[in-house]
């Protein structure tokens, strides 16, 4: 088990856009599903589904089936990948946190930030449109 899974899903995310595979499956959660909605509604990926781990596999968790994610990677018309760079900034050693001034740009208005708020996760252009702030999870651009 990680102790960070959001930087274990971004660093899948970043190693299968590198190595330009089609798909890439990480391990499902609450919150790592709706980081993948926020990519997908951004267009930084073209589409994800939470689906059962496949036949085979030793099951656990709650409900007896594990799930995962399967995220569809979107690419350019010269097959170099939609996501230039994507980092993780807040950590389980080092949180961070921004009031609802201080949510950063990326790239200048290029890339997105996701927070994870009070209500709900969300990016940092939406948090600043509804003037709340929260946990910087990581940056997209």
């Amino acid at each position: 088990m990680t102790s960070d899974p959001i930087a274990d899903m971004l660093t899948r995310v970043r190693n299968a856009m590198a190595a330009r595979h089609p798909k890439v499956d990480v391990p499902a959660s609450k919150l790592k599903a709706e980081i993948a909605r926020i990519l997908k509604e951004e267009g930084y990926i073209a589409n994800f589904k939470v689906a059962p781990l496949g036949a085979g596999h030793k099951s656990g968790g709650e409900d007896g089936v594990k799930k995962v994610i399967r995220i569809y990677l979107k690419y350019a018309t010269d097959n170099s990948p939609v996501v230039t760079g994507i980092e993780r900034v807040s950590r389980p050693g080092c949180r961070t946190y921004v009031g609802k001034t201080d949510i950063p740009r990326v790239q200048g208005g290029l890339g997105i930030s996701i927070l994870t708020t009070p209500r709900g996760v969300m990016t940092g252009r939406t948090a600043r449109r509804e003037g709340v702030g929260g946990e910087i999870l990581c940056r997209v651009w």
